[in-house]
Order: structure tokens, then sequence, then C-alpha cells
């Protein structure tokens, strides 16, 4: 047995412990960062130990030049996007680079298929079906994410498009991939995989036009997990175990992350993909601005009053949402949590699993601003704690505080699990206006008696809140 054949796989090994070790500590706040510098350990090895085979006299591979360009050229723009995008588009980017490793996975099962018709070989039952399954699933993730980064930048509306036609589309687009899986399983040439992955690709724009903006952390992370289980497919077309081992970790963990979304909207994966929610037009009160807000008795306050309220309390929540994230919010709101710790006032954040445009968009941009980790809690560890606070703080959020959830039977998001904000003693909601949130409905925490609107972009308001409460508001 030479070296090489022992050397390898150690490396292989050795990176594929990293890869899992990292995915474990990332499911911490505390130690993500550890997390990711140990996946990027591990991915580091495994392509170190791929290019010195590569090299290796005999390994019958060429273009390593290619090779040399592409990885420094995909690790330069890697760079300069990871600097240089705000953490406000870091959805948009993680969608793009989710795109990319999709996009691979077709390319490369493609190439395979194409290599081995080109010199007349026909592959077995495995590494066929490996190829058919990494160019579907790799494409649809592909077009799929390029879909839903249009309809994150705003290039791409955020409605659910639910017409006939594109349902009508999607359901030809099914048959003809199942057609064309079957003429590869007779036998079928290139011509069949060419059109394989054409229809794929069409099919991933059609399966996320349908779904609204609302959905988009849950299209994502499933997005995430096609991509995974494409990479894990291509490992098997091209036997090699790294490629196995971290594709199946990224499918199992996103597929998880996909489920427990749901779970935490109360609603199928089904329901998500084919319902259409966010497709109808926003509600009169979304239109209605601070003139319809007063028609309806919504109680408006000022930076000053919320301060001095705020500085007479023992107790605070604060419930991030994506009007934070636009706003750059987050390092006014850590501001506030100091200058009123030091009135002794208790802090809490309350993240809720859907919150923001991708999973655990809250949780990154507060860890921007250096927000202590244990002041954190999810839903199910902070809803038992609304009853006993003064003040419940909403910046930037809609949905995930809409008490429709529990009360009406009707709202698309009846049954969603929610954050208790209207159960606390007074709640103060930072929004720029009366818009609906995502799911395109009327929120009635607005019009509780406990509730003071601040109308005001969230970076902007709650500045002039710490601004009062320094001048001792």
């Amino acid at each position: 047995m030479s070296p090489a054949s022992l050397v390898f796989p150690l490396a292989y090994l050795v990176s594929s412990i990293l890869f899992i070790v990292g995915l474990k500590f990332l499911s911490h706040p505390a130690r993500a960062r550890q997390g990711n510098l140990l996946a990027a350990l591990g991915m580091a090895i495994a392509v170190v130990a791929t290019l010195v085979l590569v090299w290796l006299p005999g390994a019958g591979f060429h273009n390593q030049g290619l090779i040399l360009v592409g990885i420094a050229l995909g690790g330069a723009i890697g760079a300069l996007f990871g600097r240089r995008v705000p953490m406000t588009d870091m959805p948009q980017m993680v969608a793009l680079l989710n795109g990319a490793g999709g996009g691979s996975a077709a390319l490369i099962s493609t190439a395979e298929f194409l290599h081995a018709a080109h010199l007349g070989v026909r592959p077995d039952g495995v590494a066929v079906t490996a190829t058919i399954f990494g160019c579907v699933i790799g494409a649809i993730s592909f077009s799929g994410s390029v879909v839903a980064f249009g309809k994150l930048q705003g290039i791409v509306s955020e409605k659910a498009v639910t017409s006939v036609l594109l349902r009508a589309a999607n359901v030809l687009l099914s048959l003809g991939l199942v057609a064309a899986i079957v003429m590869l399983g007779r036998g079928g040439g290139a011509e069949w995989f060419w059109a394989l992955l054409g229809i794929a690709l069409a099919f991933g724009v059609g399966m996320v036009m349908p779904i609204g903006g609302a959905d988009m952390p849950v299209v994502i992370s499933l997005l995430n997990s096609f991509t995974g289980l494409a990479v894990a497919a291509t490992g098997f077309a091209l036997s090699n175990h790294a490629l196995i081992i971290s594709g199946t970790l990224v499918g199992a963990s996103g597929t998880l992350l996909t489920m427990m979304m749901c779970k935490a909207m109360n609603r199928s994966l089904a329901n998500v993909l084919f319902a259409g929610v966010g497709g109808g037009a926003k509600t009169a009160a979304g239109a209605g601005g601070k003139a319809g807000a007063a028609a309806r008795g919504v109680r408006e306050t000022t930076t000053e009053d919320a301060a001095v309220l705020l500085s007479n309390i023992q107790s605070l929540i604060v419930i991030p949402g994506y009007g934070m994230a636009v706003a750059q919010a987050q390092h006014a709101v850590r501001e506030l949590a100091d200058l009123l710790a030091k009135k002794g006032v208790d802090v809490k954040y309350a993240i809720h699993p859907v919150a923001g445009r991708m999973p655990g968009h809250m949780n990154v941009l507060l860890a921007e601003a250096n927000v202590p980790y244990d002041q954190l809690f999810d839903l199910e560890q902070i809803n038992g704690a609304f009853p006993n606070t003064d003040v419940a703080l909403v910046i930037g959020a809609n949905d995930v505080v809409n008490p429709a959830a529990r009360t009406d039977a009707t709202s698309p998001i009846y049954g969603m699990p929610i954050l208790d904000a209207d159960k606390a003693r007074h709640v103060i909601i930072v929004k720029r206006g009366m818009g609906a949130g995502f799911a395109g409905i009327d929120n009635s925490l607005y019009y509780d008696p406990r509730t003071m609107m601040l109308f005001s972009d969230a970076k902007g308001g709650i500045s002039k809140i710490n601004e009062a409460l320094k001048s001792g508001g």
C-alpha cells in the first residue's frame, strides 16, 4: 500500500471531523465563530489534499493551471464581497453563495455524464443515479437561489406569484423532469441530460416564484439542504468521501432547520411552498400611515416620552425584526441596553426563529453589535417572562408579534407561535408607519391600549431615545 493511499483518506477523515465539530459549535452563538473557523480549516485541508493528489505523477489530471486560477478568482471574489457586503444584505449573499454551490454540483454532474458519453462508456447504476440526482437538485438550488436573491434584493417582487399559468407550467416541468429521468434510465444520451438540466433550472424558478417574502428564511434553508444533497451526490459520482460527508452534513442540517422553522410558524413545508402566503394586497391599515393610525385610535408617542418611560422601569425585553436590520440599528439598540443596564434595568432580547430574512439573521446582527450572548433568548425561553416585564420594545418586527396568530382563525398566520409582546405591561413599537408585515395583514397589537407607536426608522428613533436618556430623560 503506497503512502498516498493512506495520507489522502486520512486528510479527508480529519477534514470531515472538523466539519462535524464546526457544525456542532455553530449551534451556539458563543462558539459560532470557532465553529466557522474549524469548518474552514477542514475545507482547507480537503482542498490542499486534493491539489496534492492532482499533481501526483500519473494521477491523470489535466489543466492544473485552470484549477489554480479558479481557486484564486473565487477566493478573491469571496473575500471582497465578504468584507464589503453590509449585514442588511447578508441574506442575499447567502442565497447567492448557496446557489453557487448548487450550480457547481449540477455542472460537475453534467460534465461527468457528458465525459462518459463522449468516451462511449455507460456508467453503472450508482454513478448514473448520482449524476442525475446531482444535476436535478443542484440546478433547482441554483435557479431557485437566484430567484430568492432577486426577491430579497427587490429585483423581483416579494409577493407570492400564484397565477394559474405558473401552476400549469410547474406541472408540465415536473412531468418533463420525470420523462427525462426515465429516458436517461433507459439509456438516453447527452441530449436528454441537457434537457434534464434545462428543465431543472426552469423548475427552480417556478418553485420559488410562488413563495412570498415572509417565507424566504424557510426557502433559503430548504435550498441550502438541496445544495448539500447535490454535493453529496457529486461525491458519489467522483468517489470523493469528503464531498459525500460534507454534503450530507449540509443536507441533513438544512433539512432539520427547515423543519424547525416550519414548526415555528405552525405550517407544513407543503403550505410554505404552495399556499402562496403574502400574495395578496396589503391591508388598508398598511396604506394608511399616521393619518390612518389616528383614525383607528392608535397611541402615538415621542422619543422623549419613550425615554421617560424607559428610565423608570425595572425590566425590558427587546424584540428585533427586519426593520432593525434595514436601518442598521443594532449598535444603537446595544447602546440603549447599556444605558438602561446602568440604571439597573434587566434587559433581554427575544429572538423569533423566523425573524428577518434568513435563519439566525437577528442573532448575527446582534452579535455584530457585541450584544452579550446570555441576553439572547429564543421564543420558548422568553415567552413566560412577558407578563412580568415592564416594557416590550418591538423594533421593526411585525408578524412575529401579531396576536392574530392566537385569536383570528381566518388569519394566514393563525396558529403560528409568536412572541407574547402583548402580555407585557407596556409595549413600544418603533416603526416607520402602519405598513403590514411580509404576510400582508394588519397587526392588532398596534391598537392595544398598552401599545405606544413611535413612528421613526429604527436607528433614528432609538438614537434619539438614547440622547434623551443621556440628558436625564
